[in-house]
């Protein structure tokens, strides 16, 4: 015969609860694109005499230059029956549509109908304010209509046209995500060990000054940097959407000094064009053939190590609540910034504009010079 198993009467349990968990939190989505100049890629991309259709601030734009060697945005969507103006032609300093041959002016304005002698008065589209600077176009999105204004400038490079630096390489990728994730990483200090490699980062800080933003790290990089010396970088965002970066780094044994570049371009609230360029410095001790391995090495390396972040980006929601510990970087202090560019112009705190520094010395000896990457 089996023995019964006998058992105890239930006892209440005496265990603690868990502890609560951090709710994620995030608003909606902001029903405006920010304020300030975003870069549409490299200005001689556009003269190929042929209009360019961009996607850009929940809309469709196209970008054309004229016979007169000027560069023009207007919407792209035609007023008359909706047809893609970027499909169509340019004659003169004007782009006409494939539909019905309607031509437009770079001032939106509707100026030829082949088949009509009178032109409607509503006939215009909207046009778009273009910057070229340092071989790069710009376009103004401003929400209120202002225009811009000599203190939101794009810094002018020395290096460009150098006979000293190579060529902007450039990249683009579309990212499925708001393009606040992007410029929340001028603050992380934390993600650079597992995402780059940068496992011994002795100095990090942030200057946040106006419409300037800049991050100053000081870390080795195995890759960009070498183990014998540091890599030091000064990233500013000049506004938004426009970050240069000075990169000090070394390859082969020998000092490599680069200029970076990452921009974002908001195609709707929900995705946006990444860019990101490299320049290097050629190296006087050696020859012409020898600089171009270098520069294509380096070049490939650091394009390598950006796109690091892609995956994340693209596999991340927002958080407006971030769950923060020691060693993170001031992301709060970077988001109180950042938003001022969705804020109406009047409405921009004047605090904002005064210099505020946070650092995070993790045992460096000497510390680099607190300042912006390039003057303005």
């Amino acid at each position: 015969m089996a023995t019964p198993i006998r058992t105890s009467p239930a006892t209440p349990s005496t265990a603690m609860p868990p502890p609560p968990m951090h709710d994620i939190e995030a608003a909606p989505l902001p029903d405006r694109y920010a304020r300030g100049w975003h870069c549409l890629g490299l200005a001689d991309s556009f003269r190929d005499g042929e209009p360019h259709g961009v996607s850009a601030f929940g809309t469709r734009i196209v970008v054309f230059e004229g016979e007169d060697g000027t560069l023009r945005a207007i919407n792209a969507w035609c007023p008359h029956m909706g047809a893609d103006l970027s499909i169509g032609r340019i004659e003169g300093n004007r782009v006409v549509c494939r539909f019905h041959g309607w031509g437009f002016d770079g001032d939106g304005a509707c100026k030829n109908i082949p088949y009509s002698k009178t032109i409607p008065p509503k006939a215009r589209v909207r046009s778009w304010p273009l910057l070229e600077r340092n071989r790069l176009l710009f376009v103004w999105h401003d929400a209120e209509g202002g225009a811009p204004t000599d203190d939101v400038a794009i810094p002018e490079l020395e290096s460009i046209g150098s006979p000293e630096w190579s060529d902007w390489s450039l990249s683009q990728w579309v990212i499925d995500n708001n393009c606040r994730e992007l410029v929340d990483n001028l603050a992380d200090l934390a993600h650079f060990g597992p995402v780059h490699g940068s496992s011994n980062v002795k100095y990090f800080a942030n200057i946040f000054e106006g419409y300037r933003a800049t991050q100053v790290m000081v870390g080795i990089n195995e890759r960009l940097g070498g183990t014998r010396n540091h890599l030091t970088t000064i990233a500013t965002y000049y506004g938004p959407a426009c970050l240069f970066c000075r990169m000090t780094g070394e390859a082969e044994g020998l000092p490599v000094e680069s200029i970076l570049l990452v921009t974002n371009l908001p195609i709707d609230q929900q995705h946006f064009q990444l860019g990101f360029g490299v320049m290097v410095k050629r190296i006087p001790a050696l020859n012409d053939e020898q600089n171009a391995a270098m520069v294509k090495q380096y070049t490939d390396l650091t394009i390598q190590a950006f796109t690091e972040d892609v995956a994340i980006w693209h596999n991340k929601i927002r958080i407006d609540n971030p769950l923060l510990c020691a060693g993170d970087g001031p992301i709060n202090q970077l988001r109180d910034w950042y938003a001022q560019f969705y804020a109406d112009a009047a409405e921009v705190p004047p605090q904002l504009s005064e210099r505020r520094v946070v650092e995070i010395d993790l045992g460096l000896d000497r510390h680099p010079e607190l300042r912006h990457a390039f003057a303005v």
